[in-house]
């Protein structure tokens, strides 16, 4: 189990508080006819992804994420890169014509500095690229072909990563994008996931390095029904936690957070690195 003992403080940490909890809806797009613009830009995902043997998001099959990916071409090979902002397809109709043109420039700087991309992308079939690239972004139709180009609608993402609830999969639609990252990039034998005495799902992290012997976790994000919610809400005057209102209720940073040894939870974060008895 993990970390040094003792209470290791946190510096240039803040919380913050949302007074006006929303709901979301967006696992599901609303109905619409596929552009010849996204299933072109589909395909040659789906190619793309087939060439790598690294993708963290593996194995197909693939639902494409309009998530801002641009793929590049090395000396290597193909890679996904991530641009600051990406367009989901129901977000398209209050996307401005104006700030949807900055990340075409900043994706065109992006493919500048892999001059072997567009031709990459010809060698495959698709065409668009160089004009996407070159054409400023002035009518909500401009936005459109953007929105399901290779430039933003190219994350391959199975089902469960892309839109999935617990106890299936954490998908991006439903938990806040920090943690479900730490879901792909935790030790296997670490359960991010935790489950509290009614079934809620909790995400905890341990508190120091791996191999220490100390069993705490810190509580990250708890379902706002779950007492350990409570958790991320330290005592009056304290520093105040940062709730979505959300599916999960996302944790920052708060007094009481830190869980001992024995909680529970704890114990199921560290269980599969029990020793098994025969």
């Amino acid at each position: 189990m993990n970390t040094a003992a003792g209470n290791q403080g946190t510096t240039g940490t803040h919380t913050e508080h949302e007074n006006h909890p929303w709901t979301i809806s967006v696992a599901d797009h609303p109905q619409r006819v596929d552009s010849d613009q996204y299933k072109a830009s589909r395909a040659l995902m789906l190619k793309l992804v087939d060439t790598t043997t690294d993708w963290t998001f593996a194995p197909a099959p693939y639902q494409d994420h309009h998530g801002g990916g641009v793929w590049v071409k090395d000396t290597n090979g193909w890679l996904c890169l991530f641009l600051p902002l990406g367009i989901e397809w129901s977000a398209q109709f209050c996307a401005d014509p104006a700030k949807v043109d900055q990340v075409r420039l900043c994706a065109a700087r992006v493919i500048a500095a892999f001059p072997d991309t567009l031709p990459g992308y010809v060698e495959f079939g698709y065409e668009a690229g160089e004009q996407l690239l070159n054409t400023p972004i002035q009518t909500a139709e401009q936005v459109s072909d953007w929105t399901d180009s290779i430039f933003n609608a190219s994350v391959p993402l199975p089902a469960g990563i892309h839109s999935g609830v617990l106890p299936t999969a954490a998908g991006y639609h439903h938990y806040p994008k920090p943690i479900v990252d730490i879901d792909h990039f935790r030790f296997d034998d670490f359960n991010l996931f935790v489950e509290d005495d009614n079934g809620l799902s909790v995400a905890v992290v341990p508190v120091a390095p791996r191999g220490s012997g100390d069993g705490r976790v810190r509580v990250l994000a708890a379902h706002p029904s779950s007492p350990y919610a409570s958790h991320l809400v330290p005592p009056s005057g304290g520093r105040r936690a940062e709730t979505t209102g959300h599916t999960e209720a996302l944790a920052v940073e708060a007094e009481g957070a830190i869980l001992a040894p024995d909680d529970k939870l704890a114990q199921q974060a560290f269980r599969r690195q029990q020793p098994q008895l025969a």
